[in-house]
């Protein structure tokens, strides 16, 4: 579907240089690489050795997408929404809906390879004027999914760790605040571990991506080869009428709308395929490598994600016992109906250390955000988030900054259930609204004067691009409703993520229009919307070139003597 185009210097566009003097990216001791020139002219310099590459970076994406431990964080959800229904066939028609998402995502990522991603998409493609307008909100959602992701995940890992200890004794009882010091305390090993070099963390994050994947593989096979099902005068596996045909009442509402609640589930677990565009300034072939990983991750995870589903939806025995068990971790109570102990905390042992990688994945990805929106003064206190430290190269600042306020996010622990399960809700709905708004305004403000990057989707960009919009404003809504409805909807069970999302989001529009609107101009644009093929000038930034005016007589815009210099 994409298909190659033939790379070209920046010196062969009309690029503009638009950085003060001595902040423009050109070193005349320094041979440009192909990816450095890109970079320079979207604005940014080089800051990151690029020692990512498409396998490595596959890799971060695919730990942070975490499918066995994603799957047993959020199984309360897919399960406990729609029943097995959800897990199968709805698992099939969310995908649908998510790969449209990823792939028009990867289009925008080889037009625009830097960190600060959707973000960065969303404020060159907008409209002239609602350039910094479109950054601002796009970042701020993204970076609540971001900042959450960590969090959650090791909350998960938390809870299946004590899980196993209530297994293996079964008068343990697991207490909240002993949930939140482990959690706490795997915050604190993943943010030393997110601030080590480029080359390490790739070495590290390709080992853990490489048992995330084996371990899934074994899990998939372990479980139907396992299962004691006929020792409990059970069939080995539950009919496939019963599997696909039946929903689950988990929900006040109707069936169909049941179903769309448990792609929570699925959205959540799959929202991790964004993490190779904030990692494109440490890529090697950025243009290429970086949208090819996407589009794999979701895909390769979209697959074994399914099957992962399958064999769980056929062994399951009582889906309400998985949701109330004492244990307190639904994975671990479904293992527990269908599989021997021995054989349950072999799973659990896999699905945790899977999990920590996953987390540690999700905490690299995270600060690789704030630095670029730190780096365009997005942040209160951005100068120190930004910086990149001197001995790792590695924005080490940024990386602290998020996990104390991801361990801030953990006291919701001490809220109950639904509290902390919030985490979980905004992650899906934040990471999708910040994915959608860029190709939302590429499809239907853009159009065709969108130039792509060398891997594109052709002719089906625009319509795949208005099948991810559709599916995205569909979900929204349905993420923030309840899971009952009348007189019985309490304080308790009430679903709290149009809250927790959508408050600190109107606070953020507040500000903007109190005040950040009036410092905040959005990422630097270096190039004068080559992306669009119009003339229009980027939005907060002036016709000078070097401090020069434009010759508006000339049919093209000049080049910069500096960066011209960057093609010899």
């Amino acid at each position: 579907m994409a298909h190659a185009q033939r790379n070209r210097s920046i010196g062969e566009e009309p690029v503009t240089s638009v950085l003060p003097d001595g902040d423009v990216p050109y070193d005349s001791g320094h041979a440009f690489s192909a990816d450095e020139e890109v970079l320079a002219a979207l604005g940014y310099k080089s800051e990151f050795k690029r020692e990512f590459s498409l396998f490595t970076t596959f890799c971060v994406s695919f730990a942070v997408l975490g499918l066995l431990p994603s799957f047993a964080s959020t199984l309360y959800y897919g399960m406990g929404y729609a029943g097995t229904a959800g897990m199968t066939w709805g698992w099939i028609v969310a995908m649908l809906g998510i790969q449209c998402v990823a792939m028009s995502m990867a289009e925008l990522c080889s037009s625009m390879p830097t960190s600060g991603g959707l973000y960065y998409a969303a404020a060159v493609l907008a409209p002239p004027g609602w350039g910094p307008f479109a950054a601002w909100i796009t970042g701020w959602s993204n970076w609540c999914a971001q900042v959450t992701a960590a969090p959650s995940v090791n909350y998960g890992i938390s809870a299946m760790i004590l899980a196993a200890a209530s297994i293996n004794n079964p008068n343990y009882i697991p207490q909240d605040y002993q949930v939140f010091l482990l959690t706490v305390f795997i915050m604190i090993l993943h943010a030393i571990l997110s601030s080590m070099p480029t080359k390490w963390l790739a070495q590290f994050n390709s080992a853990g991506s490489t048992f995330n994947f084996l371990a899934l593989i074994v899990v998939i096979i372990l479980i139907p080869a396992g299962t004691n099902r006929t020792d409990r005068d059970l069939p080995r596996f539950t009919p496939s009428s019963e599997v696909w045909g039946t929903i689950y009442e988990g929900t006040a509402f109707p069936p169909g709308v049941s179903v769309l609640m448990s792609f929570i589930g699925v959205i959540w677990t799959m929202s991790g395929y964004d993490s190779p565009f904030h990692l494109a300034e440490e890529c090697s072939n950025a243009s290429l490598a970086s949208p090819r990983a996407i589009v794999l991750t979701s895909a390769t995870g979209g697959i074994f994600g399914w099957f992962l589903q399958l064999v769980v939806a056929y062994t399951v025995v009582d889906i309400d016992a998985v949701l109330d068990s004492e244990l307190g971790q639904p994975f671990a109570a479904y293992l527990m109906q269908c599989m021997t102990q021995k054989m349950t905390l072999a799973i659990l042992a896999l699905t945790i250390i899977a999990g920590f990688s996953m987390g540690q994945g999700c905490m690299i990805a995270a600060s690789r955000v704030t630095f670029a929106y730190a780096r365009d003064d997005c942040f209160p206190m951005s100068k120190y988030w930004r910086r990149v430290n001197k001995h790792t190269q590695t924005p080490a600042n940024a990386v602290w900054f998020n996990c104390a306020i991801g361990i801030l996010l953990l006291l919701l622990i001490f809220g109950g259930e639904l509290a902390i399960g919030a985490l979980f809700s905004i992650g899906a709905i934040a990471a999708f609204v910040a994915f959608t708004i860029p190709i939302f305004i590429r499809v239907f403000f853009v159009g065709n004067r969108f130039r792509p990057g060398p891997w594109n989707l052709g002719k089906f960009s625009i319509p795949i691009g208005v099948f991810a919009s559709a599916f995205v404003a569909l979900m929204v809504p349905i993420l923030c409703l309840p899971s009952v409805v009348g007189a019985e909807l309490t304080a308790a069970d009430m679903n709290w993520t149009c809250v927790v999302y959508g408050g600190p989001m109107i606070m953020v529009t507040i500000w903007w229009f109190v005040s950040a609107h009036k410092w905040f101009k959005g990422p630097k644009v270096n190039i004068e919307h080559m992306m669009l093929g119009r003339g229009e000038i980027v939005e907060g930034q002036g016709p000078t070139i070097d401090g020069k005016d434009r010759d508006d007589s000339s049919g093209e815009r000049p080049r910069s003597d500096k960066m011209q210099q960057l093609k010899e």
